[in-house]
């Protein structure tokens, strides 16, 4: 069997997945689901809103749960979820957390999670087996899901509990979790030199040489992330800044013009029309993000209905006598260079600022690389390229709204490129030492027959803040506590404080342990127990090994009991 990969960006706005497979003849077949076909469009993204009924039970997601939601009766109180209208930021994800439906009631956010990863489980196998020549199970792919940089570090255990409550995956080895940045870029190095679009006076090209560092700037419509990260040997990624962050929600493009529509169409008239007719404002918007792409003047079409209700109040051209920055032209809105610039205007301004605060940082910055939705807009990367050419290269991928979803394909095949990541925390094991009253406190201290101790000192495994690399390997070597014991406890914890000296203090959590028999007892405290810790995708491994008696033991630990 060849390999099977699905990705799935999982996005806070619009959601996507594509398929990957690999045939025994290494030929790539790549299925892309295409949304919203009812409507004459064809989109490879759905916006990340689902649907509950009263009781809480699923009723549909995307393009659906938008239209099903718009028709409900007052008398019907549904769980509608919009997840670009809910924050996330700075949350620490547990099984208790609740999201707020639009009409302000609570649901699980753990129950909304595995709902919508359920139902993209259930479309994407539905989807493949309707074009494959073989019938395919959930368990016959590798699974990738990105998450958005900025969450916090929970999120990703949030997710794998999420995706294991829709039934994804059994198996923690078939399920990825990737940063959409790094997913992004993963793209971008492996695309040849004019894989890129170039708004600067030469064709652009990607510098891969160790060393290089490159500013990825995830533009979307709602939020614009921005990461920072080095070449190193091999062609791996050292992260060197996780995405900072900032939320457009209020100054979008969409936003904007549609507060230039109701400026035009005003006294209601717009207002009536997005309550009665919400599909056609919705082919409007999709059809304002295809003309944007080029910077010069627009027309947008206009539908019979808005023109029946404008023109119960006055001739349609009337409406544009006042207005600066548009006309009426035979059936269709036209709008100029300047006005349609003005709605990028402020997050254009707030992406620039926050493209600055990093320039000015210590760091040895390339190139920038835009990739996200809202990259595909000349008038973005025109923008951004006039600010900073002189200082590096502006390089854009073609398609750049459909880097993560290639990206995060290519993890599922080839593991990610990232080498090193910053740890969000300090990690360490729980030990016992000889009593040293010169280092030690006192009200640590524990006595037996072998000696006075010391416990739940924390030693280091890695740093908050420190580049941790994913295939880092610590050995350390133990020795029981008592002749006689035949059970070695390993406690694992972590911190955000960078020098903790015990367990027990404020802000040290317990995330796993790891229990080794040692059933030979004749060598007394003598005996060797070496403790193998392995930095693998996001994840640790510790194995131990007592080398009198052979036992071994080893564990990923139950990571959804860090939740």
């Amino acid at each position: 069997m060849g390999s099977y990969i699905i990705a799935i960006d999982f996005g806070t706005a619009f959601t996507s997945y594509g398929i990957d497979i690999e045939t025994n003849q290494e030929r790539t077949e790549i299925y892309w689901k295409c949304w919203d076909q009812e409507v004459g469009r064809e989109t490879r993204d759905t916006p990340t809103c689902i649907l509950f009924d009263e009781q809480q039970q699923f009723v549909s997601f995307g393009y659906e749960a938008i239209e099903t939601s718009l028709c409900q009766s007052r008398d019907t109180r549904l769980f509608f979820f919009d997840f670009s209208e809910i924050s996330l930021d700075d949350k620490k994800f547990t099984r208790d957390l609740t999201i707020k439906a639009a009409d302000g009631r609570e649901m699980k956010a753990l129950d909304v999670f595995a709902e919508a990863l359920g139902f993209l489980q259930d479309d994407a196998l539905k989807f493949i087996n309707s074009h494959g020549k073989v019938r395919l199970t959930a368990s016959d792919f590798t699974w990738v899901l990105t998450v958005p940089d900025n969450w916090d570090d929970s999120a990703e255990l949030f997710i794998r509990e999420a995706a294991s409550q829709a039934g994804i995956v059994t198996d923690i080895d078939r399920l990825v979790i990737a940063l959409r940045s790094e997913a992004a870029l993963s793209w971008c190095m492996k695309l040849p030199g004019d894989g890129f679009i170039t708004e600067s006076r030469e064709q652009g090209r990607m510098d891969r040489s160790p060393g290089t560092q490159y500013v990825v700037v995830l533009c979307e419509e709602d939020i614009s992330h921005i990461a920072v990260y080095e070449v190193v040997e091999g062609g791996e990624l050292k992260e060197l800044q996780r995405a900072s962050y900032k939320d457009l929600r209020k100054k979008t493009v969409e936003r904007n013009f549609m507060e230039f529509m109701r400026e035009i169409f005003s006294d209601g008239i717009w207002d009536e029309y997005e309550r009665k007719h919400p599909s056609e404002v919705k082919k409007i918007l999709y059809n304002l993000n295809v003309l944007n792409k080029r910077f010069k003047d627009i027309e947008i079409s206009c539908s019979l209905n808005l023109i029946r209700l404008a023109e119960r109040r006055q001739s349609i051209e009337k409406f544009f006598e006042t207005v600066e920055g548009a006309s009426w032209d035979e059936g269709a809105i036209s709008i100029s260079q300047q006005k349609l610039r003005s709605f990028f205007a402020q997050s254009m301004q707030d992406i620039t600022h926050n493209l600055r605060e990093i320039l000015n940082k210590d760091f040895n910055i390339s190139g920038i690389m835009l990739v996200g939705k809202y990259a595909h807009s000349e008038i973005l990367r025109n923008h951004i390229t006039e600010e900073f050419i002189d200082i590096c290269e502006v390089l854009c991928p073609f398609m750049p709204q459909y880097a993560i979803l290639n990206g995060a394909a290519e993890i599922g095949k080839y593991g990610g490129r990232i080498s090193r990541l910053r740890s969000a925390f300090t990690y360490g094991i729980g030990v016992s030492e000889r009593f040293d009253e010169l280092k030690h406190r006192e009200d640590r201290t524990f006595t037996n027959k072998d000696g006075k101790w010391c416990g739940g000192l924390f030693i280091k495994l890695g740093r908050v803040g420190e580049q941790v690399s994913r295939n880092k390997t610590i050995e350390f070597t133990f020795y029981p506590v008592e002749a006689d014991q035949i059970i070695m406890n390993f406690y694992f914890y972590r911190t955000k404080k960078k020098f903790p000296k015990y367990v027990t203090e404020d802000g040290v959590e317990e995330v796993g342990c790891l229990f080794l028999t040692s059933p030979k007892t004749g060598c007394g405290r003598s005996r060797e127990t070496k403790l193998r810790i392995e930095f693998g995708n996001m994840e640790m491994k510790a194995s131990a090994k007592d080398l009198l008696s052979k036992s071994e033991s080893s564990t990923v630990f139950d990571l959804n009991e860090m939740l």
